[in-house]
């Protein structure tokens, strides 16, 4: 049998912790390290650093930091690396690289994968509208990103040209894995049981140490965080991988902490749209092989759609909030009173400028009475957004005068200096063909010929699986237990959409979980967010649910004047939430997991 490939995710975004390289090269059997560095925010970042500077635009600490300091050991150990910290300028990032490793005195040969930056074409896509929301495509000055998100294939072609070190721009996270894999077992563009289980490696790779504890329900589990072990997949010539860790790390690998990565930031799990292939996880089985062991399989695929996800940043106006702290008797409203009056004056300076109101105002409040008295602590957060930096430094100069006047109980962190007004960097996603892109591959410098596979588009809707009823039970047995003793959960964000995933802590608990979790009840505890609708969806092989949450981020990402944009917090609002289930049931399965 051919020999299992291990692969450890050393990075989950830029700036993930730089130890992390070092951690995973001490595993003896380490044969690939990928490294995700992008979302769109970091697109957008990357992008306005190379119009500053063109020899800039990439993620510099991996080569200045991450690389610098493990080159030797990887070329030692003939460790691949596989990373998408190219951004908006993967040359430059390879011409860096390359001078380290000759400074270095090292024989290693870099790859870079170029074609996913369509911004010098962007005339071309004037007419296209946004896939979600239905808008227009902005002005093209007001655009500062464009890149399509590219699958394996140049990838793959670049390892079998004998590439050591593969750089890239937009490729999807789990693409790095997932050409890993193809060139190490030989799997052909046409295996699509295999893709999918390739792509949930490394989905679950993608987000580093978020499946080995990280961000995990049960989080005491994981021990001492700042040894928290970074993740490392086994993976086997027919897609079943075991997840594991370094040893003498802290952390916790189990099926409920991959389970959670699994469902981290994904739309209907039976249709998980890739470029290389459409996946379906909700037959996924996860099971504790040994301690800090999990065994995954069971992912299946079918051919892919043909088109590819573009997704262009663009320049949105400006945006600036002012946090700051209120005790005592009606902190929260002694807050609102500070915080609109100060809105109030900047508004009516608006008006006799003749300039137009705010586009958007956020007031947040976080916290409340520590005991029973009418004490209470809060911390307040007011934001505005405009067209004009001039209009947002006003509101934040008025927050600032209204000081004195402010009621009773107000103080400020200011450490770190007065806020000023900043960019908002909105995202617009559209489709393009697979023929629209045009790759260019080099390999220590040489250009390679790329021929992309030929693909038959495939519909991306999936099935909706059964749900099995609650079993009937004396309602006077019933009683209410929070969600969190009875599932975990985790959220994420996906632009202006968010996620919860749900998995129950005994299979028995799932049907009770799922009827209380209507669309309606799941809306109404998201009340305070939501414009737009929820979708659920059933995953049976692992008693999980995954819900969708539409237009609930204010924008998402930057544009959202939100504090959490990301809805990263959405899942411990859920887990509060009460659900009646037998009691009988938690006696029996107190301790249950997947």
């Amino acid at each position: 049998m051919m020999q299992s490939l291990r692969i450890g995710g050393a990075s989950g975004f830029w700036g993930d912790a730089p130890h992390a390289t070092k951690q995973l090269l001490r595993d003896p059997g380490l044969d690939v390290l990928v490294y995700d560095y992008l979302a769109e925010i970091t697109m957008s970042i990357m992008a306005r650093a190379r119009l500053k500077d063109p020899q800039t635009g990439y993620a510099v600490d991996f080569v200045s930091e991450v690389m610098a300091r493990n080159l030797p050991l990887i070329a030692e150990q003939g460790v691949k690396v596989l990373s998408n910290a190219g951004g908006v300028n993967p040359t430059a990032c390879a011409e860096a690289l390359r001078a380290k490793i000759a400074e270095l005195g090292l024989d290693l040969k870099v790859a870079v994968v170029e074609g996913d930056d369509l911004l010098p074409r962007v005339a071309e896509f004037a007419d296209r509208t946004e896939m979600f929301s239905g808008a227009p495509m902005p002005a093209a000055e007001k655009i500062v990103s464009v890149n399509a998100y590219i699958g394996t294939g140049p990838i793959v072609a670049a390892l079998q040209a004998g590439a050591d070190i593969v750089i890239t721009g937009r490729c999807v996270d789990s693409a790095l894995t997932l050409a890993a894999c193809m060139h190490h077992f030989g799997w052909e563009h046409a295996d699509y049981d295999l893709l999918a289980a390739g792509s949930l490696a490394g989905h679950l790779l993608e987000c580093g140490p978020q499946a080995t504890g990280g961000n995990f329900t049960d989080w005491e589990l994981a021990g001492d965080i700042a040894r928290i072990g970074y993740p490392i997949a086994e993976i086997n010539a027919d897609g079943s991988m075991v997840l594991t860790k370094p040893e003498g790390t802290t952390g916790c690998v189990s099926p409920a902490s991959v389970c959670e990565q699994m469902l981290y930031e994904i739309g209907d799990p039976q249709a998980y749209v890739l470029p290389d292939v459409i996946c379906d996880f909700s037959q996924a089985a996860i099971e504790q092989a040994a301690p800090d062991c999990v065994h995954v399989a069971g992912a299946k695929g079918r051919a892919p759609t043909g088109q590819l996800k573009v997704s262009a940043t663009w320049a949105d106006g400006y945006r600036a909030g002012m946090t700051f702290l209120m005790n005592g008797r009606d902190a929260r409203q002694k807050a609102e009173v500070f915080a609109q009056a100060a809105l109030d004056r900047a508004r009516n300076v608006l008006r006799q400028t003749g300039a137009p109101d705010y586009r958007d105002v956020s007031f947040e409040a976080f916290g409340g009475r520590p005991g029973d008295s009418d004490y209470e602590e809060i911390s307040f957060k007011a934001a505005v957004k405009h067209d004009d930096a001039r209009a947002v430094g006003l509101f934040l100069r008025e927050m600032t005068g209204a000081a004195l006047a402010a009621p009773p109980g107000l103080h400020i962190f200011t450490g770190g200096g007065r806020p000023k007004p900043s960019p908002v960097v909105a995202l617009f996603s559209f489709l393009v063909p697979n023929d629209t892109l045009t790759y260019r591959l080099t390999v220590g410098g040489e250009e390679v010929a790329y021929d992309p596979p030929n693909v038959t588009p495939q519909e991306t809707v999936g099935a909706q699986r059964d749900v099995p009823d609650p079993t009937v039970e004396d309602a006077a047995d019933w009683v209410p237990r929070p969600l969190e003793d009875l599932a975990w959960a985790r959220s994420g964000d996906k632009g202006d959409k968010a996620n919860v995933g749900v998995i129950a802590r005994h299979a028995t608990y799932m049907p009770f979980i799922w009827s209380a979790l209507t669309n309606d009840k799941v809306a109404d505890v998201f009340s305070d967010y939501l414009s737009g609708g929820v979708e659920r969806f059933y995953l049976p092989g692992t008693h999980s649910m995954n819900i969708i949450l539409h237009n609930v981020l204010g924008g998402g990402g930057i544009a959202s004047l939100r504090n959490d944009a990301q809805g990263k917090s959405f899942a411990q609002i859920l887990l509060a939430t009460p659900i009646r289930i037998p009691a009988r049931l938690i006696a029996n399965f107190e301790q249950g997991d997947i």
